[in-house]
């Protein structure tokens, strides 16, 4: 990473596969917060896969890369994963079943129709997946921005959500909070969440206060201090590691 300049760090991460692999391990994001607040031995584990990952990565591969989707599977015709013909045909890996993306666009159809999320999706000066890089806490960071409205000087991210109305607890719980605060410190601009209800499609757009932007500097610290202690100390011996707390 030291032969690279910014730009030819941040062309290689605009490949998925560089940003999500060994070449992206050098860096931090938002992902790893949860990690090292909570189990920092962990950290770098491959995540097992999650449909509501795979169903999030559709939604903004549709509305962001529709180019893209062909790298979703579809399983026509099962109803479940626990069918013998999903088991089949999907060979071990996680697929979407067809009335998974029939839902799925729907809740694009309704997000694209709706004028402010349009105007904000469609601007005239917008970058889509932008990658970035920046230096907090004395170490380096990385983000893949949704969307960069330079017009409206935002980053706006894309959500799906099973509860809007709980959605403002889901952004604690999900570290949405470090995310905006990693992603503003990043990339310059205020972050707004455009979130839609998976079961409603209700449209929610949540923009962050200071507060919010202060709780996500919190865990960043915490999340930093915790790296430091397992991956930087010479002297720290995690086999004698636990947690202490007053009940």
């Amino acid at each position: 990473m030291k032969d690279l300049n910014k730009k030819e760090i941040l062309d290689r991460l605009t490949s998925d596969e560089d940003y999500y692999g060994d070449f992206g391990r050098q860096f931090r994001s938002n992902s790893d917060i949860s990690t090292l607040l909570t189990n920092p031995l962990a950290l770098g584990t491959p995540q097992k896969p999650n449909i509501n990952f795979l169903i999030g990565g559709y939604f903004h591969t549709a509305i962001l890369e529709p180019d893209k989707l062909k790298k979703y599977r579809i399983i026509e015709g099962a109803t479940t994963r626990n069918t013998k013909a999903y088991k089949e045909i999907s060979g071990g890996e996680m697929c979407l079943l067809t009335h998974e993306v029939d839902k799925l666009e729907l809740l694009i159809d309704t997000m694209t129709s709706n004028e402010t999320c349009s105007g904000l999706i469609n601007g005239i000066n917008v970058e889509y997946e932008q990658p970035g890089i920046g230096e907090i806490e004395g170490m380096m960071w990385k983000g893949k921005a949704d969307i960069v409205n330079h017009d409206e000087r935002l980053i706006v991210d894309l959500k799906t959500t099973g509860d809007i109305s709980k959605f403002r607890s889901s952004a604690f719980r999900y570290n949405y909070d470090s995310q905006a605060y990693i992603y503003r410190k990043i990339f310059g601009y205020d972050l707004i969440f455009m979130a839609i209800d998976k079961t409603t499609q209700q449209i929610g757009i949540f923009d962050c206060s200071d507060s919010f932007y202060e709780s996500g500097k919190n865990k960043v610290q915490q999340a930093v201090e915790q790296y430091k202690l397992f991956y930087e100390n010479p002297d720290f011996k995690p086999e004698n590691y636990f947690i202490n707390k007053t009940l």
